[in-house]
């Protein structure tokens, strides 16, 4: 038998420190993000983007189809561009037109398809969808930036380079629906596709092919190329709120596989005993890339802008440390990290995610482990002694808790009866909370534990069979002790939770940049800055924080 070793690690970050939300809320994107992963896989398989059908009035209304082979399976995006008036533009969730909408086909579509999807992918959720339909999206137009780049084509000349750099993307999407919203395909589907068999795989080739759309069209409309590499900083823009957030609460296996991944990656990368002289050189030059992404990200919201002004001091004391005697010693990436901590998380979680930049040889094949393909957790026998020793050890944090206190029960999750998002309510002056989400987890397992001192059974099983109201919490102590960073470790009912934090860490792992957050529960995003062009896929894989160059 062939035998691998598996090559050497230090000890992983304490999931007490990773899996808090001020630290997930500091998370950037690295070469194991989904995009990235994707693009690798595109540039594997020599992907080439075809585009059968192109029909677009001068004004860039009409739609139009993209066809690729990938893994084995034939994929098209099918585009529609309608002229939105002024007013019913919006990026709100409860919005009922957008300037374009998308579905991502299962194969290539024939012409009763593309009729069938034309007239209903504008309607989104109201529309009229089957399993040959894997992902709906729709997206606004960035207005003035839109219509800066067309006009100045029709001039015969270059958009203004700093306007392409300080808004970043033609269009940004509102939705990027898959497994079986709206009657699209479930992820079942596809789910042991290559090439798909990753986290939102398939959205995130959406993604991409709606930036090249956007190109596209926008050339159509202007008359004329954009320049190559005004086009490569063009990405697509995304509004996201809290609809995102209780995902990483309802998938706490998915959750710890991404992040054990993450630490995984982290702990090889730090076990390096010696570096080479090529790889010092790479991990300069991307310090200096960070620097400029760094220089080149100003947002309006105060609180984030701080952090950022924090990171632009602190970065350069973190490069400081990167001298050829600290680069050239033993383990000098570990050493380098714990240096680091005396900086806030967010330079910290930076320095990490630019520390796994160079090493796709040795970290790579670890996005193979990022899926759950088993499903749900089940609930194991065990008895109440195990248990309680359990929540010693992962939850002795959230048994402090008095969740009595106003403070610490402030907030409440639920869905919305008219959007069916999920929402976040104020326990003591709104309405709703018998309608509450299951998401206090931490509230959950204290009662669990406190239920427990007060039982004379001494097996689980007919604990629960007299007290069902605790399984949910029983579950979720199992699963913590076999998946240790499947729980978000702060309590998610009080007033401190912003969701801001779980949005920004999934959404770091989607390969997003550029977080420009407008209130502590939405945010605006930019995916695929930087990412190959379709004819630029031999080289995939070096566009993490990307900067502009005009």
């Amino acid at each position: 038998m062939l035998d691998i070793a598996t090559p050497p690690q230090t000890t992983l970050r304490a999931p007490s420190d990773v899996m808090r939300l001020r630290r997930m809320g500091a998370s950037f994107p690295t070469r194991l993000s989904f995009l990235r992963s994707l693009m690798r896989r595109l540039s594997a398989e020599n992907a080439q983007i075809t585009r059968p059908v192109w029909q677009m009035c001068a004004d860039g209304f009409g739609h139009a189809v993209y066809s690729l082979t990938l893994g084995g399976h034939s994929y098209s995006l099918v585009a529609v561009s309608t002229d939105l008036p002024e007013d019913m533009r919006t990026d709100r969730v409860i919005a009922t037109a957008w300037d374009t909408a998308y579905v991502l086909f299962d194969g290539i579509p024939d012409a009763d398809d593309i009729a069938r999807i034309f007239a209903n992918a504008p309607l989104q959720e109201a529309g009229r969808f089957t399993e040959r339909d894997l992902v709906l999206s729709r997206a606004n137009k960035s207005v003035r930036l839109w219509a800066h780049v067309v006009d100045a084509l029709r001039a015969g000349h270059q958009p203004d380079a700093d306007l392409i750099r300080d808004t970043g993307y033609l269009m940004r999407t509102t939705a990027v629906y898959g497994n079986g919203k709206f009657g699209i395909a479930d992820r079942a589907l596809i789910d042991d596709r290559p090439a798909l068999q990753g986290p939102f795989a398939a959205e995130m080739l959406t993604v991409w092919l709606i930036r090249h759309f956007t190109h596209d069209l926008v050339e159509h409309v202007g008359g004329a190329p954009l320049d190559r590499a005004l086009k490569r900083h063009l990405g697509i823009g995304n509004s996201t709120g809290l609809g995102m957030a209780p995902f990483l609460v309802s998938h706490p296996v998915l959750l710890n596989n991404w992040m054990m991944v993450r630490e995984t990656a982290l702990a090889r990368v730090r076990a390096i005993d010696a570096l080479r002289h090529d790889q010092i050189e790479r991990l300069y030059t991307l310090a200096m890339r960070a620097a400029q992404h760094l220089a080149e990200w100003s947002v309006p919201d105060a609180i984030a802008m701080d952090r950022i002004e924090t990171l632009r001091t602190e970065w350069p004391q973190v490069c400081d440390l990167m001298t050829p005697e600290a680069m050239t010693a033993t383990q000098p990436l570990d050493a380098l990290m714990t240096a680091a901590e005396r900086f806030s998380p967010d330079t910290q979680e930076l320095l990490a995610a630019m520390l796994l930049e160079p090493f796709g040889d040795l970290i790579d094949g670890l996005t193979d482990c990022m899926a759950d393909p088993f499903g749900p957790p089940r609930l194991r026998p065990c008895s109440i002694t195990d248990m309680q020793q359990m929540i010693a050890a992962d939850w002795d944090w959230a048994v402090k808790i008095d969740y009595d206190a106003p403070a610490d029960c402030a907030q409440f999750w639920y869905v919305s009866e008219e959007k069916l998002e999920p929402r976040l309510g104020n326990r003591h002056t709104e309405d709703g909370a018998d309608l509450e989400s299951p998401l206090d987890i931490a509230r959950r397992v204290k009662a669990l534990a406190l239920a427990f001192a007060q039982t004379q059974h001494t097996r689980l099983s007919a604990f629960l069979a007299a007290h069902p109201e605790h399984r949910f919490a029983a579950i979720r102590v199992q699963t913590c002790a076999a998946h240790p960073y499947s729980e978000i470790r702060d309590n998610l009912i009080g007033q401190d939770c912003l969701p801001i934090d779980m949005l920004r860490c999934k959404l770091a792992f989607f390969g997003a940049a550029k977080f420009d957050p407008k209130s502590d529960r939405w945010t605006r995003i930019t995916l695929c800055q930087g990412a190959p062009l379709a004819d630029e896929l031999d080289h995939a894989d070096d566009w993490w924080l990307p900067t502009f160059a005009a």
